[in-house]
């Protein structure tokens, strides 16, 4: 999908929508455009709104403000039964005395579809799903997995034009999460369907969205695709919620035409390749994997952002190491290292004396 063509040709637009609940506002004056089969991710914490939003969109919430368009049309005060959207919960809710096939049959029965029509439905979406064979087994007779993709077969069996996700693989463990995953992202390919789904896994988020929104308090704080969000993050906060992160506190001491020095609060002058223009007291963000650890007569000393430091810590995650040096200054930086061979540590040892270097292009300066 092209997202320059998102804001002529939304899908779905959000306008200015405001959700209280007492005195708590839940969504605070929220816009937002959905593009026309995207894939679009809802991440934040806890009670950050995005299950909210999502509920309105689905109709079990009325915005007190602002307007919810689908095609053009205010779907806002519209009842659930009556949108061309559909809800996959958490708990996928299926009824578990009734087969796969009944199951994902009901809400084509309830709309009162012919018989004919149901069947090669239910055909399509078994197909789909890859549950051949499974027709007639219970809820209780399946996996996880199974069970997982029932529940999206009987969410698309309708025809929604937006499918809407509400945290669908929570229940699953990290293998079959990953799995399900894959699967989630080939059917929405296949179908060319708009689905948001809402979620706090980032990494999940990263796997399956076309574009993310981050939110927080209620309100957008950053909407982009997965590789900009955290390559560019626009704020410190988005820069810690987005993946592991070394924060640095300092002032920018002198800038050239593609050179900003920045004296850090430890000590360290480091450089990037671009900042903020109004910027003068700011955060500087580098991902641990962006960082380079080395033997100490390794590192080449004239070289722009090289300091000398102590490893402090390893920590062992399989593909990946993540080391903790000192620098001389005081200050911490974790650093991240994919494991190639099977040698202890890459024969790093807590306690040595190392050296840690970054590219310049790879600072992240954000205005505190």
């Amino acid at each position: 999908m092209r997202f320059d063509q998102l804001q002529q040709q939304p899908l779905l637009r959000i306008a200015s929508v405001v959700k209280r609940f007492g005195g708590f506002t839940a969504v605070d004056g929220l816009s937002l455009d959905i593009g026309a089969g995207e894939f679009f991710a809802l991440l934040g914490p806890s009670g950050c709104g995005k299950t909210t939003l999502l509920r309105m969109l689905a109709g079990f919430e009325t915005p007190d403000a602002g307007a919810i368009h689908l095609n053009n049309a205010d779907i806002a005060h519209v009842p659930p039964h009556r949108r061309p959207v559909n809800m996959m919960f958490q708990n996928y809710a299926l009824f578990p005395h009734l087969s796969v096939d009944s199951n994902i049959a009901f809400g084509l029965k309830r709309a009162g579809l012919p018989k004919a029509e149901i069947d090669t439905r239910v055909a399509e979406m078994i197909a789909l799903v890859r549950l051949g064979g499974f027709e007639k087994r219970r809820p209780d007779q399946l996996s996880g997995g199974q069970r997982q993709r029932v529940a999206l077969a009987r969410s698309l069996a309708r025809r929604p034009q937006v499918l809407l996700l509400d945290e669908p693989l929570a229940a699953l463990d990290k293998k079959l999460r990953e799995e399900t995953q894959a699967e989630l992202v080939d059917v929405q390919r296949r179908l060319g369907m708009t689905f948001v789904i809402v979620t706090h896994d980032q990494e999940e988020a990263m796997t399956l969205a076309d574009r993310i929104g981050v939110m927080d308090k209620g309100q957008l704080v950053q909407v982009a695709p997965p590789r900009q969000l955290y390559e560019g993050p626009v704020s410190r906060w988005i820069a810690s919620f987005v993946g592991d992160v070394n924060l640095i506190e300092g002032q920018i001491s002198s800038r050239e035409a593609d050179r900003v020095t920045i004296s850090t609060q430890a000590g360290e002058a480091i450089i990037a390749s671009q900042a903020p223009p109004s910027a003068s007291a700011i955060c500087v963000a580098i991902r641990p994997e962006k960082i380079r650890l080395m033997h100490p007569e390794q590192a080449a000393t004239a070289v722009p952002n090289t300091f000398a430091g102590e490893l402090i810590d390893i920590g062992f995650l399989g593909g990946v190491s993540v080391y903790k040096v000192k620098l001389a200054s005081g200050a911490v930086l974790r650093v991240a290292s994919s494991n190639a061979t099977r040698r202890a540590a890459n024969g790093f040892a807590v306690g040595g004396k190392v050296s840690v270097s970054f590219a310049p292009d790879d600072v992240v300066v954000l205005d505190r």
